[in-house]
Order: structure tokens, then sequence, then C-alpha cells
């Protein structure tokens, strides 16, 4: 074989990727359809649906946790509204959207209550799904997130500027992506997987993932916090340079009885710092199961 084949070769062949859960196709009450993984955890254990953040995808942002966490729950991921495999709409990207598309996903696969894991903006989206659907939430994990993610001047023009990034890419979606991929993704990529990584994130329709980042711009669960009356674990990402500290700790004060867990990383922590990250969130993911009455979920 020639240099020149075996070089094309190389550069068509996939990307390393790291060991994942077996993925179903679910057809979501005629809204379209969306790649589910599942790990189904001990007999009788509580659910948990990971909600993944802005520009990521389930595998990007959770790879690290399936297997340590399917051992103590079972566990449903999938790809948020034009990010990765999922949904596709002509419709504008809202959160509470993505919030009802979580309990969508519950009903598909016959699961009545569970706790949703939030990271970043999958956090956002985690306590809007409590807010529109008490009655299915047993608890929240939220990670690297915060009650409101634009509060400064520079902040809110920054992500308002998505607005005109969103609209170009209505019209040129190759144009959008290239302009912000470098920015907004690539540079959150892991030396390891990040050829696999690069792979997912060019599935995106970057048209609806800057619609995304709008609407986590205009989000705000400042006025009802307090009203959060589940179970919740809050992971604190302590060298965060996207999520800030102190927003990360106003989330945590603000809901009642709310337990706090630190990791020493910044918001990719998951990734970067999977060592101390996957342990923890599988404490705080027990604080909260811990914490459900007995035989108060029924997540099976």
């Amino acid at each position: 074989m020639s240099t020149s084949t075996t070089a094309e070769n190389e550069a068509s062949a996939e990307p390393p990727a790291p060991e994942l859960p077996p993925s179903t196709t679910l057809d979501l009450s005629g809204l379209g359809e969306v790649e589910v993984r599942e790990v189904p955890g001990p007999a009788g254990a509580p659910t948990v649906i990971l909600i993944h953040g802005w520009t990521a995808s389930a595998d990007i942002n959770f790879f690290t946790c399936y297997r340590a966490l399917g051992e103590h729950v079972r566990v449903i991921a999938f790809d948020q509204r034009g990010h990765g495999g999922g949904l596709r709409t002509r419709r504008v990207v809202r959160l509470e959207d993505c919030a009802d598309d979580v309990a969508r996903v519950a009903d598909a696969l016959g699961i009545d209550t569970f706790v949703p894991i939030g990271y970043s903006m999958g956090g956002a989206i985690a306590q809007l799904t409590w807010r529109r659907h008490r009655d299915r939430v047993d608890g929240l994990v939220l990670a690297a997130t915060a009650p409101h993610f634009a509060e400064r001047r520079d902040e809110r023009l920054s992500f308002l500027g998505l607005t005109g990034l969103a609209a170009l890419a209505r019209v040129t979606p190759s144009q959008a992506r290239d302009r912000i991929s470098d920015q907004v993704y690539l540079r959150r990529k892991t030396e390891t997987w990040g050829p696999w990584a690069v792979a997912q994130a060019a599935r995106h329709d970057w048209r609806m993932v800057l619609e995304a980042g709008r609407a986590l711009g205009n989000f705000s669960s400042t006025d009802w916090l307090d009203e959060i009356d589940v179970p919740t674990s809050v992971i604190v990402t302590m060298r965060d340079p996207v999520v800030p500290l102190r927003r990360q700790v106003r989330l945590f004060d603000r809901i009642p009885g709310a337990e706090a867990f630190r990791v020493d990383g910044e918001h990719d922590a998951v990734v970067a710092n999977a060592d101390r990250f996957v342990p923890t969130l599988v404490r705080a993911v027990g604080s909260v199961t811990s914490r459900l009455p007995v035989g108060g979920h029924r997540g099976r």
C-alpha cells in the first residue's frame, strides 16, 4: 500500500471514541426523533436523566460518568435541541421546550419520576424541568451552573450578540459554525478525546445551538429558586472561569436544604478532572437519593 493511500485511510478513519452505553432512537410525539442512551442500573434504583451543557452533547459532557453512575442508578441521556443527535425543529429554541423534552423522553420510556442532573446550561434546563413538571421530579443535581448566566452589561451584550449569529445561521449555517466553533467549543476540548469530540460537535445544528445560547443569556430562576422543594445537590466547580463561583454559591444558598459538593477544577472539570469530578457526582447523586422517601420514586 502506498504512503499516500495509507495517509488517506488514516484521514478518513473514525477518530477513537470512549466506551459508551448503547443507544436507541425515540420518536417524541410527532416532534421528531432523538437518540437516547441508557445504563439500566441496579434493579429498583431511581432514574437520573443527564442534561448536558451548551455546545456539548450528552456524550461529550458525560462520557466519563456513565459507568460510575450506572453502578448506583438507572441512567438516561440524550442530546438537547440542535445539539448532536437532538431534535431538529424550525421553532426558535427555548429552554422551556428543552425542559418539556426531558419529560417527553421520560414518557416515551415509561418513566414516571426521575432526578434531572444538569451541567451548566443543563442546570438551567433541570431547574425549569422541576418548575414545569413538579410531579415528575424526585430531586435535582445541579453542576457548574447558576440561577442566571448574564448579569453585567458586557455579558448581556455578548449573549444578545448571538441573535445576529443565529439569524446568520438560518441562512448560512456553515459560516456561523466556522465563526464560533473555535471560540465556543474547541477551546474546551481535551487532548485525549479531542478529535472524537470535535466530530460529535460537527453534528450540531448551529442555528439552534446559537438560539439556545441566546435563551441561556435570558434565563433567570432568581424569583422562584426558594420554592424548590425536592432534595437537591449543587456541585460547585471552584476555579470556573465560565460560570463564576459567586453565582454557583448563590444557587446553593437560595435552594432550601441544598447540599454543596466542591470540585477543584474549571468549567470542564467533568472531563479535565474526571478523577475528582466523577466520584463527587456519585456522592451528590447519593445525597439526593438517600433523602428520597421510601418508595418515593417510581422511576422504573
